[in-house]
């Protein structure tokens, strides 16, 4: 039954969801093109695109347009078809973190034209989504807490969706970089986005904040190869 109602949701969505692909693939293009020449970046995303078309058969129902968490899943589902192909020819798992890492650098260049606004209504909205979430309908769902203070609001994320569906796919030492992309992908003019934990480095929360006023610091490499 759990199947059917999956591939009633992505199957028709096919197509959509390669359009996203194909997006993403064309940001990956120039930097395989340039760290292992045309030929090499030719079949490496020939093979991400076959990776494409299996990993949309396994993507697991999490209510499907109910739930705007499924935009997520589908989106992480680019990046662990390139991991699989790359690491297929012996790329390591920090190769492909760095090389998507200035892909989307390079995509997302500026930030969106108006601030956003900490109002009672999205306070309101983003408990009751948190609290849902908790019941934990789907398996493969996100389950979270929802913190707001004086200029300060995020999220404590205590599953992850995608790190279930990568350990499904033997994907879990490629998950940190994965979860680095949020430093470029989740700022927001007039906020700062922090965080500090993460599930895929092995503590038991994600701690999203956004800050008002405050700066996202990114750069390569992360923390996590710091140490």
């Amino acid at each position: 039954m759990e199947e059917n109602v999956q591939n009633d949701y992505y199957l028709p969505r096919r197509h959509l969801i390669f359009q996203e692909f194909d997006r993403h693939a064309k940001s990956w293009q120039p930097f395989l093109a340039a760290d292992y020449g045309h030929e090499t970046a030719a079949h490496i995303l020939s093979e991400a695109k076959r990776e494409e078309a299996e990993i949309i058969a396994t993507l697991p129902y999490i209510g499907g347009d109910s739930n705007p968490m499924t935009r997520h899943l589908i989106r992480s589902g680019t990046s662990l078809a390139l991991y699989k192909a790359m690491r297929a020819e012996g790329k390591s798992d920090r190769e492909v973190g760095r090389l998507i890492y200035r892909s989307v650098c390079s995509s997302v260049r500026k930030l969106p034209s108006s601030s956003f606004v900490l109002t009672k209504t999205f306070i309101a909205k983003e408990k009751k989504r948190a609290k849902l979430s908790r019941q934990r309908q789907y398996p493969g769902d996100w389950v979270w807490e929802f913190v707001a203070g004086t200029d300060v609001y995020g999220y404590n994320f205590l599953e992850c969706g995608t790190q279930k569906w990568y350990a499904k796919h033997d994907a879990l030492e490629f998950l940190p970089f994965y979860c680095f992309l949020d430093f470029v992908t989740h700022r927001t003019r007039g906020w700062g986005f922090h965080r500090t934990k993460t599930l895929s480095e092995g503590s038991d929360r994600c701690n999203f904040r956004w800050i008002k006023g405050g700066s996202t610091i990114k750069g390569w490499p992360p923390p996590f190869l710091r140490e």
